[in-house]
């Protein structure tokens, strides 16, 4: 499942992020592209903005992925939103379900593979990630411009950064978020960053696979950039 109904405002004024093209094609290709190449998935969910699904539709055909099973419908509001609208459009006996971010249009197939496999293994969730280069530290959050306290500097051996495809038990996906949509009528947590979040939230277990340096989000325009040089160099290399 792909939710792409965002506009994605970090990377500046447009269309939004999912249709940026990257190499003369929409990060959304690319990113349905790259879970269509695994043989482990079987079927693409894309949940699109809900004024731009016949676009999708129209996109989506037009290179090359009319022999995939790819549906698409529409988005929500929130991510959490499109999430659930995607998972509503599976069939029932589909068990294992992959989230992927349309941003992340360069994950290559073997993490894709890594993660479905272990939740057929057993896991109820699943992220990849990689070790942080970087020293984190935690801060109390300030106004804009203002200095910001430091509060301790986190073992960074312990830290990883999360990417996707997230891949979940069908029916544990489905339960966390409509735990998750009942709190919210209540006026209770605001929603998380991922759907491994959720699954944390509500007591499960997540468990962590190696991720892939080329499996990062193009959220500014120098990600952009970089996503443009490493396509350049996958075409050089082995006409990706």
């Amino acid at each position: 499942m792909v939710p792409a109904a965002g506009r994605g405002e970090r990377l500046g004024p447009g269309a939004p992020k999912a249709l940026r093209e990257l190499g003369g094609v929409p990060l959304l290709v690319h990113a349905v592209r790259a879970l269509a190449r695994s043989r482990a998935v079987g079927l693409v969910v894309v949940a699109a903005p809900p004024e731009g699904v016949a676009e999708v539709v129209t996109l989506l055909g037009s290179h090359g992925l009319e022999g995939k099973d790819v549906r698409v419908v529409p988005g929500g509001a929130t991510r959490q939103e499109s999430v659930r609208l995607g998972l509503a459009a599976i069939p029932a006996e589909v068990g294992i379900v992959l989230v992927h971010d349309a941003a992340r249009p360069l994950v290559p197939v073997e993490v894709v593979d890594a993660v479905a496999a272990a939740v057929r293994a057993g896991a109820e969730a699943v992220v990849p990630a990689v070790p942080l280069a970087d020293t984190v530290k935690r801060v109390e959050p300030q106004a804009a411009g203002t200095p910001e306290p430091v509060l301790d500097t986190p073992d960074r051996s312990t830290l990883r950064a999360v990417q996707t495809p997230q891949g979940f038990r069908r029916d544990v996906l489905a339960r966390v978020h409509a735990d998750a949509l009942a709190e919210e009528a209540d006026g209770g947590l605001p929603p998380v960053t991922d759907d491994a979040g959720l699954v944390e939230r509500y007591g499960g277990r997540v468990v962590v696979v190696p991720g892939h340096e080329e499996a990062f989000k193009v959220t500014r325009p120098l990600d952009l950039v970089l996503a443009e040089a490493v396509l350049a160099r996958r075409r050089a290399s082995d006409g990706f």
